[in-house]
């Protein structure tokens, strides 16, 4: 790298990323964990959905059902936790609020990544993408990689070089590279390796002999966009130093929120169902309240499993809103009215979900009080937000959705899991000295 490189100032974009996110959460609390094969399962504990290092050297893929590794799993050494998603929230919350801290302006763009905007010259940055790790490990006790670049995917290009390359630190910036070792680390990668390209795009960009990063990079941007599409135009002008992909507060583009989940003990009763549209609605209204948007329609929907002997399925019901909500009485009440007569007593439905979509940024459209719900002004679902986030999607509800003596038989099951150490106060940690 030339001097005059080396101090010039520039905004760059690093790209934070939490090593083995699921995994991590739980070895933070429980040291015995870190150094052996540890496995999270999905909802209901079906299949793997995260593998520390240790899983993946013996074979474990993401999507291998569990009941295929638990006869193997105590010769193997192999650990398994249900997803614990009140602590890994949690835990995500707080990387965010500290990374937020370093940064100029920052996106999350996952439960376990975020983009962040950095300013200094290359070799000032790589030292705040080290103080940034430096600073998640000591405040929350989860590893992090960063990688470092001039786009959003050269930030993940790095970020993967960042996680493979461990004498590196962790943090890898582009622009402290020697620009002949970038090309040459890209000529070795496949450009299913990179951001946005997934098999099946793989095989056709092969087709066309682009078979690595290096290739993409080199490759006509004008004839991507005609072959394929402008998002992956994009990506070759990206790679090439182009900025051209928005931040979040850019695009405004989200058409959609679901909350949707499979059941551990199937819904048989219109009742039950009345009680899980509501939980769900209220659920995907706290959501929307955290986003600041509101919803213009709801779309409520259930099924059975393909398995079962009297497999039904409704059509999902959608109901346009009176007006642009986030209030979850309203929704509430909407999801469950869409359902009357629509569920088949008796019948084992084992998935449900509500689809909100017509969104909209919450003031931008100003209402005549009378259209507004009562509890709108009472700001209702901020409350109950903020009261959701603090102690847990458990500690308050509307209606059906509202405090039991004992979990519903349909809640999801969780047999592995460790405890909620940071958002349940009788499961909070204890420390003893000797």
């Amino acid at each position: 790298m030339s001097e005059a490189r080396s101090e010039t100032r520039a905004e760059r974009i690093a790209l934070v990323d939490v090593n083995s996110f699921y995994v991590s959460c739980e070895r933070a609390f429980d040291p015995k964990l870190a150094g052996i094969p540890v496995v999270v399962l999905s909802n209901n504990d079906g299949c793997v959905v995260a593998r520390s290092d240790e899983a993946k050297a013996l074979g474990i893929k993401t999507g291998t059902p569990w009941f295929q590794l638990a006869a193997g799993a105590a010769r193997a050494g192999l650990v398994q936790r249900s997803s614990n998603y009140e602590l890994y929230g949690d835990m995500s919350s707080r990387v965010m609020q500290l990374l937020g801290r370093y940064a100029l302006w920052q996106e999350v763009y996952s439960i376990d990544e975020s983009f962040l905007g950095l300013a200094g010259t290359p070799v000032e940055l790589a030292a705040q993408g080290a103080e940034i790790r430096s600073a998640v490990a000591r405040h929350t006790g989860l590893p992090v990689c960063v990688g470092i670049g001039p786009t959003k995917t050269l930030a993940k290009f790095a970020n993967r070089i960042a996680k493979q390359n461990r004498h590196l630190g962790g943090v890898c910036n582009l622009e402290t590279m020697e620009p002949a070792v970038v090309e040459t680390i890209m000529s070795r990668v496949p450009v299913t390796g990179l951001w946005g390209v997934g098999s099946r795009l793989g095989a056709k960009l092969a087709a066309m002999g682009i078979e690595t990063v290096a290739d993409l990079k080199a490759a006509d941007p004008a004839l991507i966009r005609r072959k394929f599409s402008v998002i992956l135009q994009r990506t070759v002008l990206e790679l090439n130093g182009t900025p051209c992909i928005p931040t979040e507060d850019e695009r405004a583009d989200r058409k959609q929120l679901i909350f949707s989940r499979s059941f551990a003990a199937p819904v048989t009763t219109a009742a039950e169902m009345r009680q899980v549209m509501s939980i769900y609605a209220q659920q995907a209204a706290a959501r929307l309240e955290r986003e600041g948007q509101l919803a213009g329609v709801i779309t409520a929907y259930a099924g059975t499993s393909r398995f079962s002997e009297r497999a039904a399925s409704f059509p999902s019901v959608t109901v346009r809103l009176p007006a642009p909500t986030a209030d979850p009485v309203v929704l509430s009440r909407a999801a469950i009215s869409a359902l009357e007569g629509q569920v088949v007593e008796g019948v084992a439905y084992t998935k449900a979900g509500v689809m909100l979509t017509d969104l909209s940024p919450a003031g931008a459209q100003p209402l005549l009080d009378v259209f507004v719900p009562e509890q709108e002004h009472r700001h209702l679902g901020e409350l109950l937000g903020k009261v959701t986030d603090k102690y847990g999607a458990a500690s308050i509800g509307l209606g059906l959705g509202g405090i039991s003596a004992s979990k519903p038989e349909w809640t999801m099951a969780r047999r592995y899991s460790s405890p909620r150490y940071t958002t349940e106060w009788a499961e909070l940690p204890v420390v003893k000295a000797r």
